[in-house]
Order: C-alpha cells, then structure tokens, then sequence
C-alpha cells in the first residue's frame, strides 16, 4: 500500500492482545517508512496508546470511542503535536462532534452499503459534504466516502463532494498502484 500512494492506511486489528498488537503497528511503521515512498501515513484503529508507542502517525477512532479532543490530548501529553485524528461517521450530527471536537477528517459511511445492507446513499452524502459551517469562519473538515466504494463509482463520490475515498475491499485486488493512479486521474 505505501509504495502504490495511497495517503493513509490504517491498521485494524480487534484479536492481537495490546503488546502483539503495539508490536504489529511498530513493524508496519517501519515498513511505511522504509518503502520507497514513505509519504503514507499510518493510522492505527481506535487505540491511540498503541499508536504513541508505535511511532504510528495517528488514530482513526470509531464513532464510539474516545473523542477526537481526548485522542489528541493522549497524543500531546507524549509530546506528538503532529498526530493525524480521524473518525468514522454515520451522521450529520457524528460529524459535526468530530469536527467540533478536532478531527482532522471523518469517514463517512457505507455510502453504497453491502449486498445485504443498504448504503445512505450519494444524497446523503452529498447532504454532510455541503452541510453548513456553524461557528467559527474556516474550512470544513474533509469528508472520505466509505462503504462499497469502487472505481466505478469513487467519481460519483467526488462529485457528491467528498474529498476523497476509503476502502477495504477496493484496495485488497491486485494492483493497488494502478488502482490508486485511477482514482487519482478521477478528480
């Protein structure tokens, strides 16, 4: 994945106990970082202790962990001042509490769901993508379209206004770097 450009990639792992998994997320940390692009940054699911330790470059937090302002405290208190915060989302209110509390982007989703769940939908996600700011005069946290997405349909996702894509299944095929280059030449 680090060497076919993708920006983030993220380590899931919910069965490796707490050191297995702090010494997984340190081996791929060093994989990234030797590769011959080490730009990718590596976020770890929902524990941002392991990802301290690891040298990992962030946490992607699940819409019931911890919130984003506690992760980055987490992340200063270890002197890190750099760390990338995401978080899942499922709703407009989801992402208003992430963004309000600090995130650096949500992933929004299913957007096309599963053969036997229904996704929201590209209206729905059209909907948080153009929602209105409230409070302070910046820029809206970006938004990445997740849930069945598919080089077939990652254009549409753009178009609804997401700033980009995240997958699973989309990036487990042969050819990663081609299929990154692809939903590169789409935007």
């Amino acid at each position: 994945m680090a060497e076919a450009g993708a920006d983030f990639i993220q380590l899931r792992e919910k069965d490796l106990p707490a050191r297995e998994f702090e010494s997984l997320a340190a081996e791929a940390v060093e994989v990234i970082r030797s590769s011959r692009n080490p730009s990718p940054r590596l976020l770890v699911n929902s524990r941002s202790d392991i990802a301290v330790a690891a040298g990992a470059d962030g946490v992607h937090l699940r819409s019931e962990d911890i919130a984003a302002s506690e992760a980055r405290a987490i992340f200063s208190k270890a002197g890190i001042s750099t760390a990338c915060i995401a978080v899942s989302c499922h709703t407009v209110e989801e992402i208003a509490l992430a963004e309000a509390n600090g995130a650096d982007f949500a992933v929004f989703g299913p957007v096309f769901g599963k053969t036997s769940q229904a996704g929201v939908g590209l209206e729905q996600l059209r909907s948080v993508c153009n929602r209105p700011v409230r409070g302070m005069p910046r820029m809206k946290m970006p938004i990445l379209a997740l849930g069945g997405v598919t080089l077939q349909n990652a254009a549409q996702c753009l178009a609804a206004g997401a700033s980009g894509v995240a997958g699973i299944r989309l990036f487990q095929q042969p050819a990663v770097q081609d299929i990154v280059h692809r939903l590169r030449t789409q935007t």
